[in-house]
């Protein structure tokens, strides 16, 4: 059997990383950038008052108190989006509002609060040190700054960054394109009642989720019967379209190896065991003329789900530019036993919680009797991994848990 190491070895090297697009700032959030974005203009890109109040010179505002107010004529406002330029006279005062810009020689905004909030005159009892409730040309970015850096993510923020240097668009590594298959005569869709002898098809809408989790665009296709031409020809079909293929289907034996004649002449399916449990039985290989990534997994959807996790999702991952493409991997104890098999990795489904006087991480092992039960797969935040030289683990002993994703 092969480590499990030299299989995910394999599967990143054939890592089909898709050539990057311009896209709309709004469909760029959570793709990595494949450019650096230089600012070319400052923002704000003028002096601008931060809040609604008094356009002043605070020279003029020295000594204002209650005792001895300081009297102002207020010569004018100023609305947000004004273009018309106006000079501010010593002595004076101009209304204001949040956003708009300040008048030449004004170098500080005077709070309403501040003054007996008049008209045509406004009598001030409260100064304000110069450069308060301004905003000033370039001080968030100046004109040669990085909004975004290549290989960022970008969030929320970097799209505010994005339109605020201006940009419509910016070029990204776009989402892998994942096609998901299932193979089976005995499989019927979800939608329809299952007869007797018949499988609704989990798989597929479960991997196909998993796949939009880890960030790729997912194609779910049709279910296809165990038919070699017909297995060819949706295949044909999907691989123009996909940087990632799961069929999922049967692995070993007779159904396994006619399910692998599909592949003859577009690509080679070597479905060498790979030293894990569960899920050693799979298949994985390059197809097309584009060497697409093509995985064989079993049909039951709880095996086919752990080896997404294992070699699909890393591969996604780097698919999307990502240097470490793997999960979290937290150190926690265990708070009841586990049995592996000796010579395979194992993984067992796990709820990690939080010891509270200390902070430790424990994590409570799910279904070790029935790897195959989905039933547990609702209650798991984490991945359990035993090496493959040992096959006992007992209470409070230290595992690896891959941390999944929180419980909510």
């Amino acid at each position: 059997m092969r480590p499990v190491d030299e299989q995910l070895e394999r599967v990143l090297a054939a890592a089909v990383r898709p050539a990057p697009v311009r896209v709309a700032i709004s469909d760029a959030h959570g793709l990595r950038s494949a450019e650096a974005v230089v600012a070319s203009r400052p923002l704000p890109g003028f002096d601008q008052a931060a809040i609604d109040g008094y356009a002043v010179r605070s020279v003029d505002l020295s000594g204002a108190s209650e005792a001895e107010p300081v009297s102002l004529p207020v010569v004018g406002e100023i609305p947000a989006g004004s273009r018309q330029p106006l000079r501010l006279q010593p002595g004076q005062a101009v209304r204001v509002v949040s956003g708009a810009p300040l008048p030449t020689l004004a170098d500080a905004v005077l709070p309403a609060d501040h003054t007996d909030a008049g008209t045509a005159r406004i009598s001030v009892h409260r100064g304000v040190p110069s450069a308060v409730f301004v905003r000033r040309i370039g001080e968030d970015v100046q004109p040669g700054d990085v909004a975004v850096g290549r290989d960022q993510v970008i969030g929320t923020a970097q799209v505010a960054m994005l339109a605020a240097a201006g940009r419509d668009k910016v070029l990204v590594h776009p989402r892998p394109r994942v096609s998901v298959l299932a193979v089976g005569d005995e499989l019927v869709d979800v939608s329809r009642g299952a007869g007797p002898g018949q499988v609704p098809d989990v798989c597929t809408h479960a991997i196909a989720a998993a796949a939009r989790e880890a960030g790729a665009a997912v194609s779910r296709l049709r279910l296809v019967r165990a038919d070699v031409r017909e297995v060819r020809s949706a295949l044909e079909d999907m691989l123009p379209f996909s940087e990632v293929l799961v069929v999922c289907g049967a692995v070993a034996g007779r159904p396994g190896a006619e399910l692998k004649s599909a592949f003859d002449g577009i690509g080679e399916i070597d479905a060498t065991r790979v030293a894990m449990h569960p899920g050693s039985s799979q298949g994985f290989g390059v197809v097309g003329r584009d060497a697409v990534p093509t995985f064989l997994f079993p049909a039951h959807p709880s095996t086919a789900l752990l080896l997404f996790e294992v070699f699909v999702r890393p591969l996604i991952r780097v698919g999307l530019g990502l240097q470490d493409p793997h999960r979290r991997v937290l150190s926690a104890r265990l708070t009841s036993p586990i049995s592996s098999r000796k010579g395979r990795r194992g993984y067992v489904r796990g709820r990690l919680l939080r010891e509270q006087d200390t902070g430790d991480y424990l994590v409570q092992p799910l279904a070790t009797s029935g790897t195959h039960l989905l039933s547990s797969l609702a209650d798991a935040n984490g991945l359990v991994v035993v090496p493959e030289d040992v096959s006992d683990l007992t209470v409070d002993e230290r595992v690896s848990v891959a941390f999944l994703s929180a419980r909510r």
